[in-house]
């Protein structure tokens, strides 16, 4: 039986296991993409275009943006970033669930033009210490742009509470395990989406055959 395809955003700080954990579930898991943004910053050397991102112009963004093409978008150190509607709308119909890794605006926004499709996890760090100590461990920050990751996580662990799950993520494995849980229930309740209807009038048109 058919149904139309989830919008699963992750959303966390920087450091908490969001990026590692989208990743395994998209290797591991079945009929589920990762949504592809529009970006007007330029290409960096190991990006692919349409993998990490769809580069285009500024005046090719402010016409999506303007034209309603954009099912969110921001404006972030001078560049545009922007989520494409045409692409999820396909991948929903097809019964294909897509897969966003946004914060807590980009959120909001989905929220205001598509909720009901909308299924939302934020992602927490069991304790700041070991957020900073995540951070440090990846060596690709100075101590000032830890400190300013820090900084910007309390900001977005604010948000914790606008969103429909919120894992704690103290084990990998076991905040995997979890998320897929909570795809796998989003899926089963989102069975209604296309012929569910249809197969239970023919179920019970049977049943009176059967047992008029």
């Amino acid at each position: 039986m058919g149904r139309r395809g989830i919008m699963l955003v992750v959303s966390s700080p920087s450091g908490a296991g969001k990026t590692t954990l989208t990743r395994n579930l998209i290797e591991t898991e079945e009929r589920i993409t990762l949504s592809v943004s529009v970006t007007t910053r330029a290409r960096r050397a190991s990006e692919i275009e349409g993998v990490h991102y769809h580069f285009i112009s500024m005046r090719q963004f402010e016409i999506m943006r303007d034209s309603g093409q954009l099912l969110e978008w921001a404006e972030v150190h001078g560049n545009c970033y922007g989520t494409p509607r045409e692409a999820v709308e396909t991948a929903l119909s097809e019964g294909r669930d897509v897969l966003f890794d946004i914060d807590w605006q980009g959120t909001r926004q989905l929220f205001e033009t598509m909720r009901k499709d909308v299924v939302s996890v934020f992602v927490l760090p069991p304790s700041a210490a070991e957020l900073k100590a995540r951070l440090e461990r990846r060596a690709e920050d100075s101590e000032e742009i830890i400190v300013k990751r820090l900084r910007n996580a309390a900001e977005e662990i604010a948000h914790w509470s606008e969103y429909d799950y919120v894992l704690v993520n103290r084990d990998l494995d076991k905040s995997f395990l979890r998320l897929r849980s909570i795809l796998t229930a989003e899926r089963l309740k989102r069975v209604h989406g296309t012929d569910m209807d249809g197969f239970v009038g023919s179920l019970l048109d049977e049943l009176k055959a059967l047992a008029p």
